[in-house]
């Protein structure tokens, strides 16, 4: 079962960050992630650790509230 969770992080995640104009591998860069692991958040295959979440965050130049809210 699929967490909703999960989804809106993923869908957030993918939204803000071609609303930069970034690929997958540029945000991993920028988080020091790997692509694809940013792919699999994206898919909504990740539980995502907090660390994680907060260094996407930090590269989104967002609050981790905006990566959760639906």
């Amino acid at each position: 079962m699929e967490s909703n969770i999960l989804k809106t992080f993923g869908k957030n995640v993918r939204e803000l960050r071609l609303s930069k104009g970034w690929s997958q591998e540029e945000l991993a860069r920028r988080c020091d992630l790997h692509r694809t692991y940013i792919g699999s958040i994206e898919r909504h295959e990740r539980n995502v650790s907090l660390i994680n979440v907060e260094l996407i965050a930090k590269a989104l130049d967002v609050k981790i509230c905006n990566l959760v809210e639906d």
